[in-house]
């Protein structure tokens, strides 16, 4: 199981000593470093900025949401960035939520899993730049049927990507849109991943694999057997778990109680199905009338412990060899950036590399 490091969103402005981070997570030997986006900072321009500085290291967006951009403008950033980064470029992408979708852009999010696949489909098309990119669907028509001009042509990207088999991952929460990830993409990035619940999710992964087209050479879905899980999972090494757990309810309460409207919350739904149900609707009753550290007292460490990795470092590793037995390939660390060299040293049960 590999290391990455998600720098997660911005708050009010960029997060402090993030180039230094991620410079840090390629000289410690992570595998890769993610960005996210949800309605301030946009996931692809720190991930081009501070990736400038990197050589090694894996370069993800997680996640790049389907309504900020279009599937052809989705698919040229994702060859720029790859060109640019010499094939280190993965594009994570999700359908994020009612909310953001219509309140934020404008759109609407009826079908989300039908609108991922077309859009899947088509940033495939373009990457695979076999023919002017044409598509006849029901959320991306190419070129436009209707309310424009009727001049629209079909087109071929005039840059040749680097590879035609950039990897797509998908992140995804509910059982369907698990299986989905599996069938169309190259990876999937969940949250609120749990090793209790690595039976089921390898369960809604076969599902999805058994619906896969057959590979075509050079372009993707890859193999099933290079298929990736890199889950989102803090970690905090401190001698008390309850004070390590602090570090961590504000973000499930913000998830749980916040991401989402009353009866349409997808992060509330994963906690939920683990069991947390009467705590989720606590927490979110909570934090919807406004009493956020309410909310976050509310999170049972139980359930901190079923999703991330907190306590002593003898803990954290004990916890880990969980971790190792499931699905899970890559171990998405969530982390302050100052103790990324001891999470290093901790997760992998030796010393980090020397400077």
């Amino acid at each position: 199981m590999r290391l990455g490091y998600h720098t997660g969103y911005w708050s009010a402005g960029p997060p402090r000593g993030a180039l230094e981070a991620v410079l840090e997570a390629e000289r410690l030997g992570f595998d890769s470093v993610w960005t996210a986006e949800a309605y301030g900072s946009d996931a692809l321009t720190p991930l081009a900025w501070w990736g400038a500085r990197t050589s090694t290291i894996r370069l993800g967006t997680a996640i790049a949401q389907l309504s900020a951009r279009t599937p052809t403008a989705a698919a040229m950033a994702a060859l720029t960035l790859d060109h640019l980064s010499g094939g280190r470029f993965t594009l994570g992408l999700g359908a994020s939520g009612p909310q953001v979708v219509e309140g934020w852009y404008g759109q609407p999010y009826t079908r989300p899993l039908a609108r991922t696949r077309e859009y899947v489909a088509i940033v495939r098309e373009v990457l695979a730049r076999e023919a002017p990119v044409t598509f006849d669907g029901a959320f991306y028509p190419l070129p436009l049927r209707e309310g424009g001009t009727g001049l629209g042509k079909p087109l071929r990207s005039t840059v040749h990507p680097l590879r035609a088999d950039l990897p797509i991952h998908l992140a995804a929460e509910g059982p369907k849109n698990v299986a989905l990830a599996a069938e169309i993409a190259d990876g999937w990035l969940p949250l609120f991943y749990s090793p209790r619940m690595d039976a089921t999710y390898r369960e809604l992964l076969a599902d999805g694999f058994a619906r896969r087209a057959p590979s075509h050479p050079g372009r993707g879905p890859r193999p099933v057997e290079e298929f990736e899980v890199s889950a989102t999972v803090p970690v905090v090494v401190h001698d008390d778990a309850e004070r390590a757990a602090d570090a961590v309810r504000p973000f499930i309460a913000l998830y749980a109680g916040g991401m989402g409207a009353k009866g349409a919350n997808f992060h509330r739904d994963v906690l939920a199905r683990l069991g947390y149900g009467d705590a989720c609707d606590e927490i979110q009753s909570l934090y919807l009338a406004g009493r956020r550290e309410e909310a976050a007292a509310a999170v049972p460490l139980e359930l901190v412990q079923d999703i991330a990795l907190v306590g002593p470092p003898d803990a954290i590793r004990s916890g880990l060899a969980a971790w190792r037995q499931t699905a899970v390939t890559t171990l998405l660390v969530q982390a302050d950036p100052a103790s990324l060299a001891l999470l290093a040293e901790t997760l992998d049960g030796g010393p980090a590399p020397a400077s």
